[in-house]
């Protein structure tokens, strides 16, 4: 086999991730998860969510609700300006608006890049981590955005999705 198709089936079993930025780190979600990426705008609030659930948006006639990951992964209150960003996701045919600091770039990570998440304490809650990926002096806090906007605390995905999900994975 000469190197070109060894290099062209490297870059097939790589996956693409969407870089944003919390605080001083760098996480990253899977590319084909992103709707959309839109500047920050003043939502409603609803009584009774959690903190880290912001409100809702109207967007093209789709209440999307918008949750503020700083928050939700105890990183420090956010600020918002005119570079706060929301990346929207299309989860199980679900519209969820997440807040981060700012939208890097997009990445491709091979399988060997993508090294798993270590265990913490319970002070972290690393189940929504798919790993760590290392490109280019960087390392990017993999999350499994999927299983994090479902996960029963969120409640922003139904269970009927769910069981849908984990039907077509097998």
């Amino acid at each position: 086999m000469n190197t070109p198709l060894a290099h062209h089936s490297d870059t097939q079993d790589a996956r693409e991730f969407l870089t944003f930025t919390l605080g001083s780190e760098e996480y990253g979600v899977d590319i084909l998860k992103v709707q959309e990426i839109r500047g920050y705008d003043p939502v409603t609030a609803i009584a009774n969510t959690p903190a880290f659930i912001k409100g809702v948006v109207n967007l093209r006639g789709a209440i999307v609700p918008i949750v503020d990951l700083r928050l939700k992964f105890q990183l420090g209150n956010a600020e918002y300006h005119e570079r706060t960003v929301v990346i929207v996701l299309n989860l199980s045919g679900r519209i969820v608006g997440a807040v981060v600091d700012g939208v890097s770039d997009v990445v491709s990570l091979r399988p060997d890049e993508v090294k798993p998440a270590p265990e913490f304490s319970s002070l972290l809650d690393t189940q929504y981590l798919m790993g760590l990926g290392t490109t280019d002096q960087r390392m990017i806090i993999l999350v499994d955005i999927e299983r994090l906007m479902t996960s029963k605390e969120m409640a922003l995905v139904d269970d009927s999705l769910l069981a849908r999900r984990a039907s077509t994975q097998h």
